[in-house]
């Protein structure tokens, strides 16, 4: 009887075990993808200089992100996923705004640059917050209503879901561009990109142990070879100190 007892005991351990791991893992899914964030966040705050981040950045995550959210309507997968996708839109807008605020301190020209102009040339380089995010809500009305026609379309629906992963694979390929183009790192956080770089092992990890779909943990691979790629250039640049261009921005 008592080793009967002690067997259930453990046995309820360890689901209880079990339960916490999961919720705690689904957790840092929800918010560890914002976290990076934060140290470069209050480094722009701080300094009142945004040229060291590429707003693109910002770009390539609301894009993912919304056709992630695009995705689930036709394809579920876990809800954590999607609340992350939902905080970290909210997030690249925070972003969003105070590097337009910061820049339009600085900036000397009165010409504005606006969405509404459809200037190719000048495209998520605007002048004024509310820009970006008229290009965001049209981007979320097309994509929704192509979404809702094409629901029933196995083809679209994947496609969708490749696209999404994929191009948030591709989210430290601007900053690599410009850390390029500077031929230093100055400005950007080295904090943000190591925080990138274990919150994309940690999430590659997640969705394979919890059989997301294969494109997910495909492009997280992918994701993780670019985080590595830009700690090089950190490397690089300290070691062999260039001359610092300042990137267009």
């Amino acid at each position: 009887m008592n080793a009967y007892r002690i067997a259930l005991d453990a046995e309820n351990l360890r689901i209880m075990l079990t339960t916490l791991v999961k919720w705690t893992a689904s957790g840092a899914m929800v918010f560890g993808g914002v976290v990076p964030y934060v140290p470069q966040y209050r480094d722009i705050k701080r300094s009142e200089n945004a040229e060291g981040f590429s707003t693109y950045v910002c770009l390539v995550l609301l894009v993912a992100n919304l056709l992630r959210i695009f995705f689930w309507f036709g394809r579920r997968f876990e809800y954590p996923l999607l609340a992350q996708s939902v905080i970290m839109i909210f997030t690249m807008l925070g972003m969003l705004h105070l590097c337009v605020r910061v820049k339009s301190m600085h900036d000397i020209s009165t010409r504005r640059r606006a969405f509404i102009d459809f200037d190719v040339r000048h495209f998520w380089k605007w002048n004024r917050f509310s820009d970006y995010l008229q290009a965001v809500l049209l981007f979320t009305a097309i994509g929704g209503y192509l979404t809702y026609l094409l629901i029933d379309s196995f083809i679209f629906v994947e496609g969708i879901g490749f696209l999404a992963v994929f191009t948030e694979a591709m989210l430290g390929s601007p900053q690599f561009y410009r850390n390029f183009q500077n031929k230093s790192t100055v400005g950007m956080s080295v904090q943000m990109v190591l925080m990138w770089t274990s919150g994309d092992v940690f999430k590659t990890g997640y969705f394979i142990a919890n059989q997301a779909p294969v494109q997910f943990w495909i492009c997280g691979l992918l994701q993780v070879g670019v985080d590595i790629a830009i700690l090089t250039q950190v490397w690089y640049y300290a070691r062999y100190p260039q001359t610092v261009k300042k990137a267009v921005s």
